[in-house]
């Protein structure tokens, strides 16, 4: 059995690559292929994996303006060779979802997103300080590469969404029906603490759209103690607006993010994700999360058992719903408890399942059969 998983691209280290590594661990035998893998962004349990690259791989400082080549992600998508695989699954934010497989290959999309910067242009533009000129160019930039995605939405026989939110996006964008698998929580990474320290935490890549802006605003209007753990082209900007309560860590290590993931008062989640795995950790570490009533977040956090939310992205609504989490005595074993149901026995159970269901045979022992008789269009 052949069996290639191929990855949008290993450039940052965020949940997709989270995904794709665990697909690959339950998948040992598939061959991982990306249109570019920078070996700092690899994931832990990915970084002693092969994997086969594209042309783009060799460009000239690709480490810093990997973004910066967007309209040559499409041609370099197209250039991986994958016919000789039976099965083809694509971890996909962006582009790998076109690539080209054999006429009697199964291929299946974990899609992440339908490409946010394509079909959400004016909201994600907005936030990237781009200048009148630069958004008008891109638009017109864009309207060619909303084309090419619609085409490329057509290659896999099934979509999986990473969320019900996405998996209508899906719906909106391409005219499919994705199954709804969750990505997959490692529990075993956090653990409750017994003790426990004043601050908020954020956990995430310093992007505009994540809204951590709204996180700093709002801990500045109440002088609570925040600490920023991640790194990304929105840290100097985010730096500036830090008051003298706020700390911007950067990059932190596994153990070090272990150590405040269970130690804070509550995760700070003020961006509308698609499905946001950080608060699911911070649950394996029995505490809360004040989160952004839109996209995932409604799907993974119970409101007053694992959570709160707040509904508009202003910092004083934000600041309204950390006074709120601080008069709610949480209970960490419900909330280690809920996110179980999230952990990444489950994904690999859901998946297995539905592989099984369009024609995969997929054992506990990790081979994998394929039917293609009983193939799926």
């Amino acid at each position: 059995m052949r069996i290639a998983v191929v990855h949008d691209y290993f450039t940052q280290l965020g949940g997709a690559e989270k995904v794709a590594e665990e697909i690959v661990r339950m998948l040992p035998q598939a061959v991982l292929h990306s249109t570019v893998a920078l070996p700092n962004c690899m994931p832990h349990g990915l970084a002693d994996v092969p994997v086969i690259t594209s042309w783009m791989q060799h460009l000239p400082g690709i480490q810093q303006f990997y973004r910066f080549y967007f309209l040559l992600y499409p041609l370099a998508v197209r250039s991986l060779d994958l016919s000789q695989y039976d099965l083809v699954i694509s971890s996909s934010s962006g582009y790998v979802k076109g690539v080209c497989t054999s006429r009697d290959a199964l291929h299946v999309c974990y899609c992440h997103t339908p490409m946010r910067w394509v079909w959400s242009f004016d909201s994600y533009s907005e936030r990237e300080s781009f200048s009148s000129g630069q958004r008008l160019l891109l638009r017109s930039l864009i309207h060619g590469l909303r084309a090419w995605d619609m085409g490329a939405s057509r290659q896999p026989d099934h979509f999986i969404a990473n969320s019900r939110a996405v998996a209508a996006r899906i719906s909106r964008a391409y005219g499919r029906h994705a199954e709804v698998i969750h990505p997959p929580i490692d529990l075993n990474r956090f653990a409750i603490s017994d003790e426990q320290s004043d601050y908020y935490l954020v956990l995430a890549r310093l992007v505009s759209y994540k809204r951590i802006d709204l996180a700093i605003q709002a801990c500045n209007l109440l002088r609570r103690r925040l600490l920023v753990i991640g790194d990304g082209p929105d840290r100097a900007r985010l730096t500036a607006l830090a008051g003298p309560t706020v700390s911007i860590l950067g990059r932190l290590s596994d153990r070090d993010v272990q150590y405040h993931a269970a130690r804070c008062r509550a995760l700070l989640f003020p961006g509308e994700e698609d499905f946001g795995m950080a608060p699911l950790e911070i649950a394996a570490a029995g505490r809360p999360t004040i989160a952004y009533r839109a996209g995932g977040a409604m799907e993974t956090i119970i409101e007053d058992v694992t959570g709160v939310f707040f509904d508009r992205q202003e910092p004083e609504d934000l600041a309204a719903a950390i006074e709120r989490c601080e008069t709610i005595k949480w209970s960490e074993q419900i909330i280690r408890s809920h996110a179980k149901g999230f952990g990444v026995d489950v994904f690999q159970m859901r998946m297995r399942a539905f592989l099984t269901k369009i024609g995969a045979r997929v054992r506990d022992s990790s081979p994998i059969s394929l039917n293609l008789e009983e193939r799926t269009a």
